[in-house]
């Protein structure tokens, strides 16, 4: 071969090797953006997902009434029957909230509520979930009647539907008082009574221009019921739900107080914190300290005679639902959602 043509072909092959290059450059940088847009679009999507059960459980969260007692050796003036954060003092222990909610441990009460939400192709089942430091009683005597931590609640039942700006419809809830649960559904509800007796009905009352299910708690033990089953006697706090305030009651008969709605999944909270020893027993009970008896987490509440399982109320609602109540209509026991099963 000629030197001329040798050093033409050696151009050839140069300019072939770097639109070979060019081409792979492209096809890369054009994978790459691919990529960008569909995590954008993931994120995206996530984020509304996200804000969509965020503004459903704030739809559905519980206007609730706490009655306060201002004596007996657990009450600390009335501060005892104060809802707050399960870490209220900035840890994970619950073997030091009976003494650190004293108010001169400096730590505030601010209002708390922790929830979760398990969804079937027909409904979204919805937890909702109040802590006290203290379930007290008047008398400190040997134990009896008393003890630390304390976290009792409801499962609200809402039908998917396009009503109340995609939120659905409130149809029942099965709130938890002590070892024991109360069935109650508003008026017009098509749900009726199957294993377990229906207790009361919910009203609801307006806040920020909708209609909220009314809750009330005890003083003392805190057990939950439906609004007016149980109710404010004498000096009590009215909570309003926020997804984004926690307020302390200014006085034991504050009736415009915010609580703050928690993830019980939320990163390095509720859940994730389980297997913490210092925290619970078994990963879903708290330990029995000061007095006697002891508090459950939601995937541990249990009645004591009904046929659901412990911790079914939170872990499989639609199990219970569907053992509590008939005239369900169409009522899916398939979960889409369910992160206590894994499910996301």
């Amino acid at each position: 071969m000629k030197k001329n043509d040798a050093l033409f072909a050696t151009k050839l092959q140069i300019l072939f090797f770097m639109a070979s290059c060019l081409v792979l450059l492209t096809s890369c940088s054009s994978e790459l953006e691919d990529e960008v847009v569909s995590n954008k679009q993931k994120n995206v999507a996530t984020k509304q997902a996200t804000a969509f059960y965020d503004n459903l459980v704030l739809r559905w969260a519980p206007i609730h009434y706490q009655d306060v007692d201002n004596a007996g050796c657990g009450s600390m003036n009335g501060r005892g029957d104060y809802i707050t954060a399960i870490n209220f003092d900035n840890d994970w222990v619950s073997t030091n909230n009976w003494n650190n909610i004293e108010p001169n441990k400096g730590y505030q009460p601010t209002a708390h509520c922790y929830y979760s939400v398990v969804e079937t192709s027909t409904h979204y089942f919805i937890i909702y979930a109040f802590y006290h430091p203290r379930d007290w009683a008047n008398i400190c005597f040997f134990g009896i009647d008393y003890h630390e931590n304390d976290l009792e609640g409801q499962l609200s039942i809402i039908k998917k539907s396009a009503a109340n700006n995609g939120y659905g419809e409130f149809q029942g809830m099965v709130t938890v008082a002590h070892s024991d649960f109360y069935s109650f559904t508003p008026s017009g509800s098509p749900l009726q009574s199957n294993q377990e007796s229906i207790d009361g009905s919910v009203s609801f009352e307006n806040y920020n221009n909708e209609a909220h299910p009314v809750t009330a708690q005890e003083s003392k033990g805190h057990g939950l019921k439906a609004w007016p089953a149980y109710n404010i006697i004498g000096d009590g706090i009215k909570y309003y739900p926020s997804l984004t305030t926690a307020e302390v009651p200014s006085n034991n008969d504050d009736r415009d107080v915010k609580y703050k709605l928690v993830n019980i999944f939320e990163a390095n909270g509720f859940w994730d914190k389980r297997f913490n020893t210092a925290f619970l027993n078994n990963a879903k009970s708290f330990p029995s300290t000061q007095g006697s008896g002891n508090a459950n987490t939601p995937w541990n509440w249990d009645d004591k005679d009904d046929n659901p399982g412990a911790g079914e109320l939170a872990t499989d609602p639609a199990k219970l639902v569907n053992n509590y109540f008939k005239n369900l209509g169409s009522f899916s026991t398939t979960y889409s959602l369910n992160p206590y099963k894994g499910i996301n």
